[in-house]
């Protein structure tokens, strides 16, 4: 019989931040499904990489001083970077692209000369929205509040001569598949694309840009690139060896089985991605499964915010696969889940510690003390079973059944939580039979004594095998102490009670989960974290404080009030002025120039609300009124001025005064 094969991925990652640990959420899950489909027989690949071209990397490099791909190479394959934080979570990917990659570019440039040839593609010129970290074009009924509905930062005006793909023709056929098929999960995704995206009509998508370079040359007219969309969708064919010589197994992997991907890019997956491939007449993935976020403090993480986790301290505190697991066991994998560091230590100590720990322990402490680490031959069997013995073989028996429906379903926190019944009724079957009171008369309790000891064995061996796919490495130690060679830690044999050697030899070995204090571990991960933030601050010279004083009365002669940028511009022949047009709360927009543009560019400042003085005389700068002035902290960096605006609570209206 032919191996059944299976296709996983996950999105591609934009290596322009540090990795935090909402991005090890999804790989994590990924990896987890990938090693449970291996257990289960199947032939599988797992793909992951990055997406390395686009206009926020071409931004973020030239600030760095450096080409964007000395930019990129230096967060993927460098120290803490994306290949290096993998190895970190054991994860297990069989391949790694990177759109950088040349069979992947040239590869992408056949794909978009057919859709072009086929007349999917066209050119025209492009007039809207864009929002640059996103790279994402929107229209205005899409913008929430004027704002990027993704990330919730500005978007900017664009208008350039573009390409464009007819989404518009697939429309119709890409409705049908998200309402009529399962290829969106969970539903409540399809709810949000149909009403969001499909209802107020399909515009055409722009997927070519010629205001930056750094991307895949559009190779039949110079000076285009194509949209990052494109080039990065196309991974997850091209990684197989569509269209290049790289690889050659395309035909054996594709359609995907499954893409897991955040929800903030369900959009992509599930609309712009399918329509591509109709166009090229390709095999649809079976199925995209969107997972929520994990949230900090109410709130997605996000660099920008300065509200990530890192995984390195994380990981380096509590161990890979404690971290893995909390992962998967906590969170609901389709919702938002609520991540800190207390439910992680309550997790670790619940589950690992109290649970399959103390299960561990207490049954191989027992073995090791009243049989000399060895049960007798016969302790399978009982003459006469209690119903708790039967209860616990019924539930370890059914146990892989149970766990493979939910993960089927992409389900891998209800899996887990099936295994932790039985783990939980393992423990209470311990209570129940009272092995060292069994144990003060041998001669009479001896063979039942063994039969409980295996049973717990037995059953600590099957979720052993079922928690494999999370806990790789705490598994392979777990056998070891219980005494499961290789051929006893297969998916067949963990649907199969009675597996484990009567006279399997037990060790009592390492504490695998010891119990973490948890006001400790708070305060010292707090400590790492404050380490960790000063390490990343650059060396800063701050200008001495005035010795001058200066009375009360002067000071509350300047009229210090919240501002809202409504617009911002370059001053022409200005290369430090930026022009603002601001609501100061009395109906009628002020003007102030500032010479902030070394520091800022105009499109990130709109909608921001800052601090001015107003009632400073008018001042001439550059031909232009200047009503007021802009308030600023300043300091030396590496021998340079450095200015930053300052920038209050969006919540505080325009005009409210500041005292």
């Amino acid at each position: 019989m032919e191996q059944k094969k299976f296709y996983i991925t996950t999105p591609i990652y934009y290596p322009s931040d540090k990795l935090h640990i909402g991005h090890t959420y999804c790989t994590v899950a990924t990896d987890a499904m990938a090693r449970y489909k291996r257990l289960a027989g199947y032939d599988v690949m797992f793909l992951t990489g990055t997406d390395e071209h686009g206009q926020k990397i071409e931004t973020k490099a030239k600030e760095a001083g450096v080409t964007p791909k000395e930019f990129v190479d230096k967060i993927v394959e460098g120290p803490q970077g994306v290949k290096d934080l993998w190895k970190l979570m054991n994860i297990s990917n069989d391949r790694f692209i990177r759109t950088t990659d040349d069979y992947h570019v040239s590869a992408v440039q056949k794909i978009f000369k057919k859709m072009y040839d086929k007349g999917d593609i066209y050119k025209g010129s492009y007039k809207g929205k864009y929002c640059t970290p996103c790279e994402s074009f929107w229209t205005e009924s899409q913008l929430k509040d004027g704002c990027c509905p993704d990330c919730g930062r500005p978007v900017v005006d664009a208008e350039e001569e573009a390409y464009f793909f007819r989404l518009s023709k697939y429309a119709d056929k890409v409705r049908d598949l998200l309402e009529n098929t399962d290829f969106l999960q969970p539903r409540s995704r399809v709810n949000e694309m149909v009403k969001n995206f499909i209802d107020p009509g399909l515009e055409d998508l722009c997927v070519s840009r010629t205001s930056f370079t750094w991307g895949i040359p559009v190779d039949f007219d110079p000076g285009h690139v194509v949209y990052v969309w494109v080039d990065a969708l196309f991974n997850y064919t091209t990684a197989l060896g569509f269209l290049n010589d790289q690889y050659n197994d395309y035909d054996k992997y594709w359609p995907a089985d499954v893409h897991f991907v955040g929800k903030e890019i369900v959009r992509f997956h599930s609309i712009i991605w399918p329509a591509m491939l109709m166009s090229m007449e390709m095999p649809l993935p079976k199925h995209v499964f969107g997972h929520g976020w994990l949230l900090l403090d109410g709130g997605k993480m996000s660099k920008s915010k300065g509200n990530v986790v890192d995984p390195y301290i994380l990981a380096e505190k509590f161990g890979v696969d404690a971290l893995r697991f909390f992962l998967m066991r906590t969170f609901p994998f389709g919702s938002d889940g609520n991540f800190s560091n207390e439910l992680l230590i309550q997790t670790i100590n619940t589950d690992l510690a109290n649970d399959l720990g103390n299960l561990l322990s207490r049954t191989t402490a027992m073995v090791g003390k009243y049989f000399d680490g060895q049960l007798p031959a016969g302790c399978k069997a009982c003459s006469a079973p209690e119903p708790f013995d039967t209860d616990l073989i019924a539930m370890a028996s059914a146990l892989r059944d149970a766990y493979e429906a939910q993960m089927e379903s992409y389900a891998p926190h209800n899996a887990l939580a099936e295994v932790f019944k039985v783990i939980q009724r393992a423990n209470k079957y311990i209570d129940e039979t009272a092995p060292w009171a069994l144990a003060k008369d041998m001669e009479t309790n001896g063979a039942r004594l063994a039969h409980v000891l295996y049973n717990l064995l037995e059953a600590t061996r099957i979720c052993g095998i079922l928690l494999s796919p999370f806990m790789p490495e705490s598994m392979s130690k777990l056998f070891v102490q219980i005494g499961a060679a290789a051929d006893i830690q297969t998916w067949d044999s963990a649907a199969v009670w009675g597996a484990l050697p009567e006279t399997a030899a037990v060790t009592k070995g390492e504490n695998l989960f010891p119990r973490i204090d948890m006001d400790k571990a708070i305060a010292e991960l707090e400590e790492a974290a404050e380490a960790a933030k000063k390490a990343a601050l650059p060396a800063i010279e701050v200008e001495p404080q005035l010795t001058e004083q200066v009375d009360f009365d002067t000071f509350c002669k300047s009229d210090f009030r919240a501002v809202k940028v409504k617009a911002c511009e370059n001053v022409r022949k200005s290369e430090k002025l930026l022009k603002f047009i601001l609501d100061d709360g009395t109906g009628v927009d002020r003007q102030i120039l500032s010479g902030i543009a070394k520091w800022y560019k105009p499109e990130e400042l709109v909608g921001k609300t800052l601090v001015a003085i107003v009632n400073l005389p008018p001042r001439k700068m550059m031909g232009r009124d200047s009503c007021g002035m802009l308030i600023s902290a300043v300091h030396m960096e590496k021998g340079e001025e450095c200015l930053h605006l300052l920038m209050i609570d969006d919540s505080i209206p325009a005009g409210a005064k500041l005292c």
